[in-house]
């Protein structure tokens, strides 16, 4: 049997060797066709690239720096996937080395042509080395012993340039030539070969100081020492160069002197920048040699070094510099690695392979084959092997425990960057210690988790842990004081005022976890999986930080795809992915669920929320966490009653306000997801439930800080137990109502919103059943408060009225109505005025609305007449309001604060058009029939509009098309797509047609029945707004709205509306002059500058837009209709540039004014006439502006003079100084007058009598009364 056995062991390892052939043989194949994959697919612009190095090759370096440039920008693309360009190297780096080494060649003789042609050439490899690193790229550099002086040579010549910037986007090769240059010696000194054979100064008679280094040796060591004082990226290199020439054999004597030149710069540190970068040089360069360098020769200046270290990383130079400690901490752990002999102890824990073939294998030989020796035993006897007795012998140094504990203290550092060096130094120098001596280390780590130690410290010791756990050198028997560590790590937070730090220590946990599933075996890793598992993924779905929760979704899925047998470890990694776990709202209330339905998760993902995240600093994640906790309730809904309720309820009075917000949120959830869950409290938990408002109140937590919170904290529970209908005493219910009207009257608006939310399920549950008069006197409280001067209450009471129940609002309809209405209105006082108080009347006039039309209700209350009373209430009281609303422009500090106004009137026209629409719907019954389309509908219904009577007409609908169309062409670009989406529902509306609207057809075409169009944009929405100008009973609106945009400042949409503009005026015109498309838009402007007279918000940008389509020669040649326009606009500049301060308004004015006066019309001399009024206006800008058009009015018409007049009058106006003395401009002024025969009294008197007759004319200027006045004219 045994021979049978020991055969069969030989089959199989001969099959396992074939397949193992076999498998590198396929992998190979793989590698080939991956490089070609790689050549023909991942560097999209190789082809480009290709083109221009061969024009590069071809023309032996010569070059555009425009094409260099090119390259570099398409390499950067690369920079965090610097192995797809690796297989191009090769082709890219060789031929450009071989013209820089030939063109090197030449510079000993050639000019500085040559030199610049390398620095271009330099740039493109340099752009190698950043996106690929050194080491793949000079690997293709040429190194033949030649070339060595050639390389010092060229060296010499770049470093005695200087840069010329130092933007990268204008660098001209300097900085990179030296780069290269000093990369390349790095692979030169290499030689095999005695340096002081290569260079040929030695051959000379003359060299007598044969016991020095080389002079090529010493050049070289000139070169770098200069570099080492560098801030840029030379210094690095320079020290990479320094390491490799002092370690060679031969160096020993210009090693020993470099260590005597750090010595003196250790020694003479001084406060001065370019001593600083030589002091970091210094140190890089020795901690480079102390890397490659032999051991034997290191050993003797260790003490030297050792001691200008440990005395320098106390010195102030390394407390203000960050990267001088980490130089030096890298520095300490290659001294401490040279002092101790380099071996591989037996007592390491010997790991996983990284081989997957071989992984594969081992798994198929089974558990009496395994390829590790430690999995095949029991670890306890393992670790008690005669090989820990032979390493306990080692002689350790005394040196090392000062290097040890150096390291140590680096962990606790302030900077990460020095914490992970000294990390990194522990793994390093403990991998040559003992057991015991390790052991001793792992102990001091340890230490570092102390509660009394800074977020720092733990930190550093996460990452020491990490890298002892994937070095093999921490031994599974040192778990059970380890892993508790790990988990107390892995839920650090520490508050620090109004925030927290600890994220980078959670986040260092995971890593430790992630190298535990990378190290070590199922065996060993099953007890403290079992462990972990939860914890990581608790932080997984519920840490406040997007890094820390992927670290720990990335270290258990490591887990689970190394050590398996995890159960549904596969699903929860597809669950807590990558991309589920960025969003943290997805994470708490979605990935958490999923995960929490598998056994053993839910209790640890409950007591986080409650111990940890509902007493968050951060408000908003206590509001999550409450939502989460309830999204758990399903899972345990018994536990939940009896268990969390009974600890969050007496959270809520905690002195904690973090604690007593996050308790009264969760318990509010967890009674709503348990009545959700058809779960019935017991009655002694609704009395606990019921009493926690009053306790709160009795408490006075609403005062002080933290007041705020706890208000909305408090109506989000209310609006809770009353969606849950908690059993309530009176007395309690009372208590709740007022408590919620207090609410209502505080000026915070996220309280006033958490209130009104309560109270719309409030009053329903618990308030229409009781007959008491506090409950009577809801809706006359409210409506008091509407006119009361306290700012809050009027917010807070309007919406407030808006969720009022239908059996409240329809007792007194008509006084709620009238009230919300006036509240919609621009106050009259100033200090009065506040917008948010005018949108919230403006939403629950609209609610208030909707509930009292309600068809369900309406019929069981309303008599017939009563209901066709309402409706014409809605139609002539409610829409005018609504209409009054889109002409809100109030401007306070925070801008144009009216559009909130007019969102929300737009959105409630909609919503009453609907409700009067459907009404009519009702009273005809041929609305019901089906129609092949709207248009079809839109004509059945025409012929019967003489016959039957409806609330919604025709004016009604060209007011309410008109004015939403208004906004959909003015300055905001919300607004802009509020009205297109607002007018888009008008229009296509499945559920409920909108008759009497004009020209459907056209509308239709102009705003189609698409879901993604973007109407914020203008050059998209204006092209299609503005053909309704051909519209006439849209053109004033249109108008109206589009010289807001056209005169308005904002650059982009003024280019965007008047190209616009300019395209339908070009376009083709319909026949006839009375119809033609300039006609139509005279007219319709002077509409506008008549219905807005004295408004400055629409007369100055009106007047921009005039100026600017005179300068493009438009509405000038229209025959007759152009002294009629222009006479109309004159009448208007008299009224609105009459005492005005405004200059924007005095220069469009005053260009009007010129324009017209160039025209040969009649007309032209009364403009020039008003033009010479403002050469003695008391602004000098203003007399200095109306002096150059009349410069330019007498040249473009000089019929205005007589001709031999014409050029006195020049000269006068030319050579005066019209912003200076005002007495000599009237004069100058009174000289032109008499030349254009134009008497200054008649110009006066004309003036005078026109702002008379305007005035006259307009009784009043507010502009608040345009829609009014159309809804009046249409008859309501």
């Amino acid at each position: 049997m045994a021979i049978r056995n020991e055969e069969l062991e030989k089959k199989m390892e001969n099959n396992e060797n074939n397949s193992l052939l076999s498998s590198l043989q396929v992998e190979d194949d793989e590698h080939e066709s991956k490089e070609s994959v790689l050549q023909r697919y991942f560097l999209q612009e190789w082809k480009l690239v290709k083109s221009l190095l061969d024009d590069i090759v071809l023309n032996r370096g010569s070059c555009d720096l425009s094409s260099v440039h090119k390259i570099r920008s398409i390499m950067d693309k690369y920079q965090e996937q610097g192995e797809l360009l690796e297989p191009y190297l090769e082709s890219i780096v060789l031929p450009l080395m071989s013209i820089v080494r030939s063109r090197a060649a030449e510079q000993i003789v050639a000019s500085e042509e040559t030199l610049e042609i390398i620095k271009t050439l330099c740039i493109i490899i340099y752009s190698l080395v950043t996106v690929c690193g050194y080491k793949s790229v000079i690997k293709f550099f040429p190194h033949q012993v030649s070339d060595l002086e050639l390389a010092v040579s060229l060296l010499d010549k770049c470093h005695k340039t200087n840069a010329a910037t130092s933007l990268r986007q204008e660098s001209t090769g300097e900085m990179e030539a030296k780069c290269i240059m000093l990369l390349w010696l790095s692979i030169l000194v290499l030689i095999p070969f005695d340096l002081s054979s290569v260079d040929t100064s030695m051959a000379d008679d003359d060299y007598v100081h044969r016991d020095e280094p080389p002079p090529l040796v010493m050049k070289i060591l000139g070169f770098c020492k200069d570099y080492l004082s560098n801030a840029g990226p030379m210094r690095t290199i320079a020290g990479l160069l320094l390491s490799k020439l002092l370690t060679r054999p031969d160096m020993s004597k210009a090693f020993t002197s470099f260590i005597d030149w750090t010595h003196e710069i250790f020694s003479s540190v001084e406060d001065n920048v370019i001593d600083h970068f030589r002091l970091l040089g210094a140190v890089e360069a020795l901690a480079a040699i102390f890397k490659i360098g032999n051991r034997k020769s290191l050993l003797n200046v260790v003490p030297i070094v050792w001691n200008d270290t440990s005395a320098l990383i106390k010195s102030n130079s390394a407390a203000r510099s960050p990267l001088l400690r980490k130089y030096l901490v890298k520095l300490t752990q290659r001294i401490g690695l040279t002092c101790l002999p380099h071996c591989s102890p037996t007592w390491c824990y010997a790991g996983r392979n990284s081989i997957l073939g071989e992984n594969i294998s081992s798994n198929v030989k089974g558990d009496s084959n395994q390829l590790n020796h430690a999995v095949s035993m029991d670890s306890s006897s393992f670790y008690q092997g005669e090989s820990f007795l032979e390493d306990e012998d080692m002689d350790v140094p005394e040196i090392v425990e000062e290097i040890i504990e150096l390291l140590l203290s680096g962990l606790r550092d302030t900077d990460t960057v020095v914490r992970w060096s000294a990390a990194k130094g522990i793994g390093r120098v403990t991998s040559r210690l003992t057991y015991s001596l390790s052991d001793e280390v792992l102990s001091s780590v340890l230490e570092r988790f102390s509660p009394y130690e800074g977020d720092g410290s733990w930190h550093g010791g996460c990452l020491a842990l990490a890298e002892l756990a994937r070095r093999g050198l921490l031994l599974p028997i040192s778990f059970p004081k380890v892993v508790p560590v790990i988990i107390k790590a892995l839920h650090y937070d520490v508050r620090r005022g109004p925030h927290s730090v600890g994220s980078h220590v959670r986040d260092a946990a995971a890593y430790v976890c992630w190298a535990f599933g990378r190290s070590y075996y199922n065996r060993d890793m099953k007890s403290v999986m079992e462990q972990l598992a939860p914890h990581l993924l608790v932080v997984a779905c519920y840490d406040r930080e997007v890094n820390c929760r992927r670290a720990a979704a990335a270290a258990f899925q490591e887990n689970v795809g190394r050590q398996g047998n995890f159960p549904h470890g596969i699903d929860i990694v597809n669950m807590a992915d990558y991309f589920a776990l960025s969003s943290r709202v997805n994470s708490y209330l979605h990935v958490a669920v999923g995960i929490a339905q598998y056994d053993g998760y839910l209790y640890p993902f409950v007591d986080e929320l409650m111990h940890s995240k509902i007493s968050h600093w951060d408000k908003s994640l206590r509001e999550l966490a409450a939502n989460a906790l309830s999204s758990l309730v399903k899972f345990e809904p018994e536990y939940f009653a009896n268990v969390v309720l009974g600890k969050l309820i007496p959270c809520t009075l905690s002195s904690d306000l973090c604690m007593r917000h996050g308790a009264t949120l969760a318990t509010g959830e967890v009674v709503l997801a348990l009545h959700k869950d058809n779960y019935v409290l017991s009655t002694d938990k609704q009395k606990m439930v019921a009493n926690m408002v009053p306790a709160i109140e009795k408490a006075r937590l609403y005062r002080g800080k933290g007041g705020e919170i706890m208000r909305s904290a408090v109506s989000r529970f209310i609006e809770c137990i009353a969606r849950v209908q908690v059993n309530l005493t009176e007395k309690i219910k009372r208590s709740l109502l007022d408590t919620l009207t207090e609410n209502l009257r505080h000026p915070n608006s996220h309280i006033q919103n958490a209130a009104v939310e309560a109270l719309e399920h409030y009053v329903p549950a618990y308030l229409l059943s009781m007959e008491s008069k506090g409950v009577n006197d809801i809706t006359s409280r409210y409506l008091e408060q509407l006119t009361d001067p306290n700012v809050a209450s009027r917010r807070g009471s309007a919406l407030g009225l808006g969720v009022l129940p239908f059996q409240l609002l329809a007792r007194d309809w008509k006084p709620v109505l009238s009230k919300l209405c006036s509240s919609c209105a621009v106050e009259d006082n100033p200090e009065d005025r506040d917008a948010e108080a005018r949108v919230n009347a403006v939403k629950a006039l609209v609610s208030v609305c909707e509930k009292l039309t309600d068809a369900e209700k309406f019929s069981d209350f309303f008599s017939e007449e009563d209901g066709i009373s309402l409706f014409l209430f809605i139609r002539s009281e409610v829409m005018c309001c609504l209409f009054k609303g889109l002409d809100d422009y109030s401007v306070d500090n925070r801008g144009d604060v009216g559009s909130w106004v007019r969102e929300a009137a737009m959105d409630g026209l909609e919503r009453c058009t609907y409700i009067l629409c459907k009404r009519d719907s009702l009273d005809i019954p041929c609305r019901s029939q089906g129609f092949n389309s709207i248009t079809e509908l839109h004509d059945k219904e025409s012929a019967q509009n003489d016959q039957i009577k409806s609330f919604f007409d025709a004016n009604l609908a060209t007011n309410l098309v008109g004015g939403i169309a208004k906004q959909a062409v003015e300055k905001m670009d919300k607004i802009r797509e509020s009205a297109a989406r607002v007018l888009q529902r008008i229009l296509y509306n499945e559920t409920i047609f909108v008759p009497h609207i004009h020209y459907r057809g056209k509308l239709e075409n102009i705003v189609p029945n698409e879901a993604d169009i973007k109407w914020g944009v203008p050059a998209f929405s204006y092209p299609r707004f503005v053909q309704l100008l051909q519209l006439s009973c849209y053109s004033k609106y249109i108008i109206s709205g589009l010289v807001i945009s056209i005169g308005g400042l904002q650059d982009s949409l003024r280019k965007a509306s008047l190209s616009a503009l300019l395209d339908y005026l070009q376009s083709t015109e319909t026949e006839g002059q009375n119809n033609s498309r300039e006609f139509a838009l005279s007219t319709d402007i002077l509409w506008v500058l008549q219905k807005y007279k004295r408004c400055d918000r629409v007369i100055i940008p009106t007047l921009k837009t005039i100026e600017i389509l005179f300068s493009k020669k438009i509405l000038l040649n229209m025959e007759a209709q152009t002294t009629v326009f222009c006479a109309g606009v004159l009448d208007s500049l008299a009224i609105e540039l009459r005492r005005s301060k405004d200059f924007s308004k005095l220069g469009a004015g005053i260009a009007i004014l010129g324009y017209i006066a160039s025209i040969l019309e009649p007309i032209n001399i009364r403009a020039f006439s008003q033009l010479l009024s403002f050469l003695d206006h008391r602004y000098p800008k203003i007399r200095k502006s109306a002096a150059e058009q009349v410069y330019l009015v007498l040249l473009e018409n000089g019929d205005l003079m007589l001709d031999d007049k014409v050029d006195k009058a020049v000269e006068i106006i030319t050579e005066t100084c019209w912003e200076g003395d005002i007495e000599e401009a009237k004069s100058r002024r009174l000289q032109l007058c008499d030349m254009a025969n134009i008497k200054p009294e008649e110009i006066l008197k004309a003036t005078s009598a026109e702002s008379n007759k305007i005035v006259r004319q307009t009784p009043t200027a507010d502009e608040n009364a345009s829609y009014s006045s159309l809804v009046g004219s249409a008859g309501f």
